[in-house]
């Protein structure tokens, strides 16, 4: 009976065995010299049957082996069986030691009894890691003890938990809006009988407080014995989402477990672990936790579901979005989309009728949106001159003035690297990856130039590699050079940047995001991990270096991807009691994108685009019938 569908066993495979995971089970077979399982390896199958139809389900849709598609959801720290529970050894008193045992084993091992008196102050067991750390002790005296029958040494299972030993203080219940009340209520029927209902988008502004509505939901599912699973696009927004949801829930007992790229091997698989066996209800993660081994689940929550994060860029190219709606709806359970600027796929689908539509207009707090500034970047400055600066007089003058206040300030811009073309003066050959076409960016610091898409990497060309001039021009702006340059324009400023150059290390999201909330930063120079989902009540401008780096891209979306990071940029400001700003610089201040994002209009912007695609539609088809 431990043979099932999702088990994972050992198999003969001519001269040594290997590891397989069932798909089936069948009393009978046709085929011959079929040869008998060696072993199982789990106690029960590591893959739920709701996991194990989903496989078929992308192996089809998206043209990918099952087994590929395996695994993806089972993960390599839980596939492979170098991964094991964390052991330590802990040291207890088996009995009490009275004063003159002490004083005697004093003068004959000193040691030992510092050891004694330690174990005695604690009353429990003690980590032998620590009482060597602490005390100098060594193995030879805690063993010494145990023989004499004064320590017991054990071993246990301990945690590998991705935020340590951190400890989170029960949070209060803010005050629902009628906004937020009312959204709550059009979840509810989902929540209760969520194979009678569809998914749903929740369109609410930056700040309207989307996140509240979430918490709420997720404990109406709690209260019923169910578990729920939380998506964000970025792992930037892992640790903020796991401060609010374990601030609300593990105070209670209610286990919150993470899963997303940046954990260890370890960390991985003992909170898959977790996941599988129970003791987490609740699961936040990035794209990969689409595949969390929740059972009895209630709620799929996907914020910024517009995200192109959400979608997997290399094989099988799934996207977590389109999986969590198909979960949902195999599971069955409540699917619930949020966004300040959905995905017009998921708008479209409202429009159809498809998805259901909620709304939050205003924000919770009664803060009001922040205003913008376009700046034209084609104008000439006074001095006839032309404005060659990235960083404008305009948003040079609202920085100081914020460093002046002891205000926090948002630099975006979403290319990495410090120049972003290389290019040769005497041909203008430009320095391209070989295998994507494009150009290679210079990150100065490391002194390499690399591709941003495929990751290829070389060092920068002397001389041109066409006509061999030693002529290479260095062109372009990347959030490198910005930094650069915001640190000479105000030395007196503390800057940090944040992107995937800088982002390199474990712990690297929560301890920038921290000091930053703390106010230790006062520029924060970013890409696109910074333009969605952050709340920072100190940041009262938002600058965009260069609103355009996407908009000119070959891609049908670029108009919308534009419009999306615009105002998601633009809704970290104005979050506390002063009003925020955003100054926007471009050199195409007229395109609708930039337009609808001024006024915050979403409405606005996804008619023009529909009607805009509808018409590229129709042109199509007349062509192709022509």
């Amino acid at each position: 009976n431990r043979i099932a569908a999702g088990a994972r066993v050992r198999v003969p495979l001519r001269n040594r065995q290997v590891i397989g995971t069932v798909v089936s089970v069948s009393d009978t077979t046709s085929a011959k010299g079929v040869r008998p399982i060696a072993s199982v390896m789990d106690e029960r199958p590591q893959m739920t049957p709701v996991l194990m139809k989903l496989a078929k389900w992308m192996a089809d849709y998206y043209a990918c082996d099952e087994q590929d598609a395996l695994r993806c959801i089972l993960p390599r720290a839980v596939r492979e069986t170098g991964h094991a529970p964390l052991k330590r050894k802990f040291a207890v008193l088996s009995r009490q030691v009275n004063t003159a045992e002490l004083e005697a084993l004093r003068k004959r091992a000193p040691r030992q009894a510092v050891l004694i008196e330690a174990l005695q102050r604690a009353g429990a067991p003690v980590a032998v890691a620590k009482l060597a750390a602490e005390f100098g002790s060594s193995d030879a005296a805690l063993k010494t003890l145990a023989r004499r029958g004064l320590v017991e040494i054990t071993s246990e299972a301990v945690r590998r938990a991705p935020r340590g030993s951190e400890e989170f203080v029960a949070s209060k219940q803010p005050q629902l809006s009628s906004e937020q009340e009312k959204a709550l209520e059009g979840i509810r029927p989902a929540l209760r009988e969520p194979d009678k209902h569809k998914p749903i988008v929740l369109k609410g502004i930056t700040g309207s407080g989307k996140t509240e509505v979430y918490l709420r939901a997720i404990g109406e599912v709690i209260d019923a014995g169910k578990t729920a699973l939380v998506l964000v696009p970025e792992i930037s927004l892992t640790p903020q989402t796991v401060e609010r949801f374990a601030s609300r829930f593990a105070p209670k007992g209610i286990g919150v477990a993470v899963l997303h790229s940046h954990l260890s091997e370890g960390e991985r698989h003992d909170e898959w672990h977790r996941v599988r066996d129970g003791k987490a209800r609740i699961v936040i993660g990035a794209r990969g936790a689409v595949f969390a081994p929740l059972e009895n689940l209630g709620l799929i929550v996907i914020d910024e579901e517009h995200d192109t994060s959400y979608k997997q860029d290399e094989g099988p190219r799934y996207h977590a979005r389109d999986l969590a709606v198909v979960r949902g709806k195999m599971e069955p359970c409540a699917v619930l989309l949020g966004s300040a600027t959905p995905s017009l796929e998921s708008f479209e689908n409202c429009r159809k009728g498809k998805y259901d539509l909620l709304e939050l207009s205003h924000r919770h707090d009664g803060c009001v949106l922040p205003g913008f500034r376009v700046v034209d970047m084609r104008l000439r400055s006074k001095d006839g001159e032309r404005n060659d600066q990235f960083i404008s007089p305009k948003l040079a003058t609202a920085i100081e003035s914020r460093l002046a206040k002891g205000e926090q300030t948002i630099l975006f811009l979403n290319r990495r690297g410090f120049f972003t073309v290389l290019a040769c003066k005497a041909c203008g050959k430009k320095v391209e990856c070989p295998h994507c076409s494009v150009s290679l960016a210079l990150h100065k610091k490391e002194d390499m130039a690399r591709c941003h898409i495929c990751g290829y990497a070389q060092k920068p060309p002397r001389k041109c590699p066409q006509c061999h001039d030693p002529q290479i021009a260095f062109s372009g702006v990347g959030t490198e050079k910005v930094e650069a340059a915001v640190k000479k324009m105000f030395p007196q400023a503390r800057v940090a940047r944040m992107d995937s150059d800088t982002m390199t290390g474990k712990n690297a999201y929560h301890e920038t995001l921290g000091a930053f909330r703390s106010r230790k930063i006062d520029i924060l120079v970013g890409t696109q991990m910074l333009a969605k989902g952050l709340h920072f009540p100190g940041v009262t401008l938002v600058g965009i270096i260069s609103a355009d780096s996407a908009l000119h891209l070959p891609d049908f979306r670029a108009g919308e991807r534009t419009f999306q990071l615009l105002v998601q940029v633009a809704g970290r400001a104005g979050r506390g009691d002063a009003e925020g700003e955003v100054i926007v610089q471009t050199f195409t201040p007229a395109h609708p994108s930039l337009q609808f994002a001024k006024s915050h209009d979403f409405d606005g912007f996804a008619a023009h685009e529909l009607e805009m695609r509808g018409k590229a539609v129709e042109v199509r088809s007349e062509e192709h019938t022509s």
